[in-house]
Formats: C-alpha cells, sequence, structure tokens
C-alpha cells in the first residue's frame, strides 16, 4: 500500500522522468495498491483555479481521468484525519499536506513524495 503525494500524482500522469527509478519501480510494481487523499483533487483544482497548475483539460476531468487510469483509491479525509493534522507539530505549514501526512499516519503507509519536509515527521516512510 503506497499513498501518493499530489506532486507524485501530477508527476506519474503528467512528467513520469522527473520521478526517480526508486520511486517509478514501487508505482509500477503489481505488488503495491495506490491510494491518494482526497484532498489532493482539492488542492489540483484550486491550483488549476488560480492559475499555479496549468493542466491539458478541465482539472476535475484530469483529476478524475489520473485517478481511474492509475487503479488508484481515494482515502476521504475524516475527522479521524482532520483532527489528527491539526495536532502535528507545525513542521509543514501547508493544510493539504499535513492531511496527506496525518493519513499515512492513520493508515500506516509510506507516502511517495518530493516534498522534504514531509520525512521530518516522526512515524513517516517517504519512498523517493
Amino acid at each position: 500500500m503506497l499513498l501518493l503525494d499530489t506532486c507524485a500524482l501530477l508527476m506519474l500522469a503528467g512528467r513520469r522522468e522527473d520521478i526517480p527509478d526508486k520511486a517509478i519501480k514501487k508505482l509500477t510494481a503489481q505488488t503495491d495498491e495506490l491510494f491518494i487523499s482526497t484532498i489532493s483533487s482539492f488542492e489540483i483544482v484550486l491550483k488549476n483555479r488560480l492559475g499555479k497548475l496549468i493542466l491539458p483539460m478541465d482539472a476535475e476531468e484530469w483529476y478524475c481521468k489520473a485517478v481511474e487510469g492509475y487503479a488508484i483509491e481515494e482515502i476521504p479525509v475524516s475527522s479521524t484525519i482532520a483532527m489528527k493534522s491539526a495536532s502535528l507539530p507545525f513542521i509543514h505549514k501547508d493544510p493539504c499536506d499535513r492531511i496527506i501526512i496525518a493519513t499515512a499516519l492513520e493508515h500506516r503507509m509510506p507516502i511517495i513524495t518530493a516534498d522534504q519536509v514531509i520525512p521530518q515527521y516522526t512515524g513517516i516512510k517517504v519512498i523517493w
């Protein structure tokens, strides 16, 4: 079981050459199920609407196609995850990343991410 950070999904579905070989091998292995927090859908659509992320199609359509195309299962942001993210040390300031970290902790999953701050959290395993 692997949890994709938003940046990992964007690279997997768009710029695979930016993903290190170690992470690509894990992402394409038939043995690991891929998961993503539903907060990533919010982050992608918001960044697109703010002009910070250019996509080849409507952001909602892009997200749905990427998740479906790579057989990624979504994990909803539950109240447990939301409260856990609010209780984390303030190492990471981005609320979306804090929710992804809390999701990884709650479900005991490693995170595929290029984010350099996420590995600073105790109990988080990062693959990149």
